[in-house]
């Protein structure tokens, strides 16, 4: 395939030894990209990639000049490897790892009684979130909000009692022979980071760069002074903040350029992306490809549902094993089977240690805090789901599922749809339009609130699935929204194309 403008103006400024950012979006050959700037020159590289199965593929389109790794296989030979004892230790109740640190008896913040399971559970959370940070030593910062102790206060005494837990552990896991804490792969790339490395290599290529843990960036930043560095990912799918993931791209120093031209899909289609582009304020708008006849309409039979949230997901493919298809659950089941369980101990009257239900006694707490505590709305999907099906059903399903290559349907969280694609998708219908505002137009109707930043990213990333053929189903509200036919700087205008906003699917 011959290179576009835009891959030639980045193989210009990558062989002028530029420092690079590259805005990739989605469908514009990105991996097609960095090999194409590693094969026109012939000095040491390495590709640092998203996961392992993105390393292995990148393995057989980069030249050997380049070596394809994670950030872990890189940490694993450098450090990682003194730990192998340790890697392949058995599991062990986090209660059990807890007493072994000191950990024996509950504590009493606010009106919420801490289990020691609880508190267990929690010193082990905060040393994984300080091992996804560049920061040298465990603080309070690092320690996680449990639901119900949300207030400043209520956290910060959990904090003190947690973070002296929490460095005991970090101290356990520099023992390379033994230790009370199961030792895992963040903890030695952690370990790693602390040491200051030094990557031997003429230039660094970082994939997904706008979902990159602190702790990767540090190591990757720390690199400028004797390689070239460029970056690629996609602003706009920054979809993984609530995990501690950093976009990178925004303020890095260096030149910025994109990539634009979609290979994915045609014009139609490449018009509703850049509609929640602009509601998202990101700098780049997409061009489809006019030989890729990509159509937006009514989907009856889709490859893929993606929803919004993991309980969408539960009901329809529970709805769809009632329409007798086989299903199958990207990323498999095991998540929701586990929130299932913690849900029926709790209707069972029995306390849980799933991180987030441990401090509910009963399953009439939960339902109470997700109904009015603002910040356990997000849990309301799930109560709606157990209240409605039950928790046996949710079960049953789940152990009714097939493995993709064997399933007529796969269904998946956005999040989990993020870095794929399937000929045919639908929308699912818990992509929920915002709340109306206090404000009335000239008709004395309510006006929708804004659409978060966060929210049209994910739709953005829903929509950019499908190579061809979309059913916006559960997005279809955007057409009537304020902001959903944006003219913005860059002479965008979305018009509304035929099939959308009405007698969408078979799965509600």
């Amino acid at each position: 395939m011959n290179p576009t403008d835009e891959q030639i103006a980045a193989a210009d400024a990558f062989h002028a030894g530029n420092h690079l950012a590259l805005q990739a979006g989605a469908g514009t050959g990105k991996t097609s990209t960095l090999a194409l700037l590693a094969h026109t020159t012939k000095r040491r590289g390495r590709y640092l990639a998203y996961n392992r199965a993105i390393a292995q593929d990148a393995t057989t389109r980069f030249p050997r000049t380049v070596q394809c790794k994670t950030a872990h296989a890189l940490a694993y030979a450098a450090a990682g490897h003194r730990y192998t004892h340790r890697l392949n230790a058995p599991r062990r109740p986090a209660w059990q790892t807890g007493q072994a640190l000191g950990i024996t008896k509950a504590i009493r913040i606010g009106d919420r009684e801490i289990s020691q399971k609880a508190l267990s559970n929690t010193a082990l959370r905060t040393v994984a979130h300080f091992c996804h940070t560049a920061d040298d030593t465990i603080t309070r910062r690092h320690v996680p909000r449990l639901r119900g102790l949300e207030d400043h206060k209520l956290h910060a005494e959990l904090a003190a009692h947690i973070v002296p837990f929490a460095r005991k552990a970090w101290t356990d896991l520099q023992h390379p022979d033994d230790g009370c804490v199961r030792f895992d792969h963040d903890h030695y790339l952690k370990i790693w980071a602390l040491t200051q490395p030094h990557i031997d290599a003429d230039f660094l290529l970082l994939d997904e760069a706008q979902d990159t843990n602190p702790v990767v960036e540090q190591i990757f930043l720390a690199q400028r002074n004797h390689a070239q560095l460029v970056l690629v990912g996609d602003s706009a799918q920054a979809i993984y903040q609530w995990r501690g993931a950093k976009d990178v791209m925004t303020g890095f120093d260096g030149t910025h350029l994109a990539l634009s031209q979609s290979f994915r899909f045609g014009p139609d289609l490449a018009q509703e992306a850049n509609r929640w582009l602009h509601i998202a304020g990101a700098p780049i708008r997409l061009t489809g490809t006019p030989t890729v006849p990509t159509e937006l309409g009514p989907v009856t039979c889709p490859d893929a549902v993606l929803c919004r949230t993991n309980a969408g997901a539960m009901t329809h493919v529970m709805a769809l094993m009632t329409g007798g298809h086989r299903v199958a659950l990207a990323g498999g089941g095991e998540g929701l089977r586990t929130l299932a369980l913690a849900a029926r101990d709790l209707k069972e009257g029995r306390r849980t240690t799933h991180p987030e239900l441990l401090l509910f006694p009963t399953w009439g707490e939960l339902q109470d805090y997700a109904a009015h505590d603002p910040a356990g709305r997000d849990l309301q999907p799930l109560v709606d789901l157990v209240d409605k099906h039950g928790t046996d059903s949710i079960l049953n399903a789940v152990a009714g599922l097939v493995l993709e290559q064997h399933a007529e349907v796969t269904v998946s969280t956005t999040h989990k749809a993020k870095g794929r694609e399937w000929a045919t998708v639908r929308i699912a219908d818990d992509f929920t339009p915002p709340k109306d505002s206090d404000q009335k137009d000239d008709n004395g109707r309510a006006i929708p609130g804004p659409i978060d930043d966060g929210e049209a990213r994910l739709a953005y990333v829903a929509v950019t699935r499908t190579r061809q053929r979309l059913d916006m189903d559960g997005l279809s509200w955007i057409v009537h929204h304020p902001d959903g036919n944006p003219t913005d700087g860059h002479g965008f205008c979305v018009s509304v194309p035929n099939g959308v906003g009405g007698g969408f699917g078979a799965t509600k």
